[in-house]
């Protein structure tokens, strides 16, 4: 079984060795082995859900790095964490932004019928399966905790 995602990063790698895009080359490729690597190396099909959890993964680790190097006052190298950043962005569903999340949240928050912070957890389990790979948990956390408080 293929992905069209998977198909579509392959002709991507294809176009960037034709372009000669060297930067985009090396990160598509890099993105292309961590996906081999989740999927196909630990003996699963590569689904269009595994490689946008792959991409997912892949770009929260670039965002980690480029406030890392921020920090350090390395702001070269953060520049190069944002350009893989945006070149990885293709492969991820489009995004919701923080007020379609906020509707979301006050929506499970009311369907489970949640009045405290100690229940947080299950909100948190309810709102990740609606918004998987269109929203960063980071973000969905601060709202649930937000209004939960």
């Amino acid at each position: 079984m293929s992905s069209p995602l998977l198909d579509q990063l392959m002709a991507d790698i294809k176009d960037a060795m034709k372009t000669q895009a060297q930067t985009k080359l090396v990160a598509l490729r890099t993105l292309h082995s961590e996906v081999k690597n989740a999927t196909v190396n630990a003996g699963k099909d590569p689904t269009d859900e595994a490689v946008v959890q792959v991409v997912a993964k892949a770009i929260k680790q670039r965002q980690d790095a480029a406030t890392q190097y921020r920090a350090a006052a390395r702001e070269d190298l953060a520049i190069k964490e944002d350009a893989e950043i945006e070149i990885f962005r293709r492969y991820q569903p489009q995004q919701l932004d923080r007020p379609a999340v906020e509707t979301i949240v006050r929506a499970a928050i009311a369907e489970l019928g949640v009045t405290s912070k100690k229940e947080m957890g299950r909100v948190m389990q309810a709102i990740l399966l609606k918004v998987k790979g269109r929203a960063d948990g980071k973000m969905v956390n601060e709202i649930v905790q937000a209004l939960l408080s």
